[in-house]
């Protein structure tokens, strides 16, 4: 069963929860790894603010994290070292080597953990999926894959709404100006099939 640290709340009940309480969802421990082993959706991209609580709440249930990963792509500052609790953790950063979508967290005692990173701004029903798709023991999705799989649905509606139209609009369909109408095949002949006639 998925333990999870904090439910990700409503978006108008955001502002009854302490910053420093994590929202945090965790895949139960089982006998054969996921690709992810949970999912952390912070409220900011300023990891050195954001990381103490995330390590805080870590360190009593997989031992004192001592490191801690990202590809920078979504962090605009990555600080070498964040205080927590009463002792350091160091962080660094993979470009081409780590999931942009992925932190990694390291224990030199227990081992490593890969959680997705929820964007901030996410939406709280969007942000719920991604935080229960991470957390499935089985899952076999990376981190990346999982948020494309998240902005899937909305292309695809937003692509299906492209094509509406009201009365007050003129009543016709909307048409993609990039598709054009389907006109007939023609195959020219061959030089052979010309001589033929």
């Amino acid at each position: 069963m998925t333990e999870t640290v904090h439910r990700p709340p409503a978006a108008e009940a955001d502002d009854r929860f302490p910053p420093s309480s994590p929202r945090l969802s965790l895949a139960p421990a089982g006998p054969a790894p996921a690709l992810l082993d949970g999912a952390w959706w912070p409220r900011s991209r300023d990891l050195a603010a954001e990381l103490p609580a995330l390590t805080a709440v870590l360190d009593p249930r997989w031992g004192r994290i001592t490191r801690v990963t990202v590809n920078p792509t979504h962090w605009p500052v990555v600080p070498h070292k964040v205080s927590v609790a009463g002792h350091v953790v160091k962080v660094g950063w993979f470009l081409s080597e780590q999931d942009p979508h992925e932190l990694l967290l390291l224990s030199y005692r227990t081992g490593r953990w890969n959680l997705l990173v929820v964007p901030p701004r996410t939406n709280p029903g969007t942000a719920a999926r991604l935080m229960a798709a991470a957390s499935d023991p089985l899952g076999t999705s990376t981190a990346s894959r999982l948020m494309e799989e998240a902005v899937r649905p909305r292309t695809v509606d937003e692509a299906g709404r492209a094509g509406e139209a009201w009365d007050s609009e003129g009543g016709h369909e909307v048409r993609d100006p990039a598709v054009r109408p389907r006109i007939p095949a023609v195959t020219a002949a061959t030089p052979t099939q010309q001589r033929g006639r």
